[in-house]
């Protein structure tokens, strides 16, 4: 049957899509509304989309489905794997979760936006995003990213950490470095003289 009103078919809903609500993506054209992922069916744009053959995801569950599966990929113990996913693997739309009755009946708007947040390992307060530092893993305010021992303000370059502390570069070799002649320790100095 010719496409008398001058637009492409809909990929997802098979309906005629005019130009000015149209998404292309892989050659296929979208409405607005129908490009969405396949699996959570969020919204997605051009930088949020991962298109595999005929099918488009967020690049969240593209990852799931696609991605490299084995050790240090979330996955579990075993070995990388590029081959492609088998049948069961197939991830299943998101369904909604029944809210349950909360211990607090009526919690302030505070507490509810930021309940969540990312907590300082150093000073246990909350770390919001203005503030916030990485290092060895965990947030830290910025105030809060200073050496352990010499309390000396640290950055990317100049950091180190043991056991979820972090340190100056100078501190940790002193205190964790190796130990010896020639390795600046100074007991075995006064042994020279």
């Amino acid at each position: 049957m010719p496409n008398w009103g001058g637009g492409a078919k809909c990929a997802a809903c098979d309906r005629t899509v005019y130009h000015a609500e149209e998404i292309q993506c892989n050659g296929r054209s979208f409405h607005k509304p129908c490009f969405i992922c396949m699996a959570c069916r969020k919204g997605l744009d051009s930088t949020t989309v991962a298109a595999h053959e005929s099918e488009i995801y967020c690049k969240t569950c593209y990852g799931k489905k696609y991605g490299p599966k084995g050790y240090g990929y979330g996955q579990g113990a075993g070995a990388l794997s590029s081959d492609p996913p088998s049948e069961n693997l197939d991830i299943q739309p998101q369904q909604p979760k029944p809210q349950g009755p909360s211990t607090n009946s009526n919690p302030s708007k505070f507490a509810q936006k930021f309940a969540g947040c990312d907590r300082c390992p150093r000073c246990s307060k909350a770390v919001y995003a203005a503030e916030k530092v990485m290092g060895a893993g965990k947030p830290w305010h910025k105030t809060c990213f200073r050496c352990a021992l010499c309390g000396k303000s640290l950055e990317s370059t100049t950091l180190t950490d043991k056991d979820g502390e972090i340190y100056c570069k100078v501190c940790y070799a002193k205190n964790f470095g190796p130990k010896g002649r020639g390795l600046g320790n100074p007991g075995m100095e006064k042994e020279k003289e």
